[in-house]
């Protein structure tokens, strides 16, 4: 990341949050330091999560997003961590507000970062995606919170290119490619 073209993590920050300076300027490639009253903040990555949650017909529960950023697009259940909880508590939070699913154990995958664009700005992340398996015969995920719909697809039927959000489907391509190994160890 260092030496790219890519914008300040805190570009939009002009003024120092401490004493009000505008001389609140970049540090290093991830802070800014006010050189008025000495402040530094740096921009570390936010917690994220995202759940492949199969179920026992080997069918990956996927969401449509009802929101921007990519409204309309398919997505995976997740969202970002809340303060004073680990990201296992997120997960399952998160699963459960999008799906009204209650899920026990959640299996870490793999992790990768992301740039979230929010409210205008480049929110850095560091996405976690988890591995939760579901078991009967008829389970059924409600779309709920920021879920337009819900449904179950086939794994050999996911379409990377149809989830909206770059983190996303890079994470589906990474476990489309990885299916035949997890597969294996479930």
């Amino acid at each position: 990341m260092t030496g790219s073209n890519h914008e300040h993590p805190l570009a939009i920050f002009r003024y120092c949050p401490v004493c009000g300076s505008d001389r609140f300027l970049e540090n290093n490639f991830k802070s800014k330091r006010c050189h008025a009253c000495g402040f530094t903040y740096y921009a570390n990555p936010c917690s994220a999560t995202a759940a492949f949650i199969l179920n026992d017909n080997d069918e990956l529960l996927v969401v449509r997003r009802a929101k921007e950023p990519a409204r309309g697009t398919l997505d995976l259940p997740g969202g970002f961590c809340d303060m004073y909880e680990t990201v296992e508590e997120g997960m399952v939070r998160e699963i459960e507000e999008e799906t009204e699913l209650k899920v026990g154990e959640v299996k870490y995958l793999f992790s990768s970062p992301n740039v979230y664009k929010y409210s205008g700005m480049g929110v850095h992340t560091l996405d976690m995606d988890f591995l939760v398996r579901v078991h009967g015969s008829d389970v059924r995920a409600v779309a709920a919170d920021d879920a337009a719909e819900t449904m179950w697809i086939a794994v050999g039927d996911i379409q990377p290119h149809l989830f909206g959000l770059d983190s996303i489907r890079h994470a589906v391509e990474r476990f489309v490619s990885e299916w035949p190994r997890l597969s294996a160890t479930l």
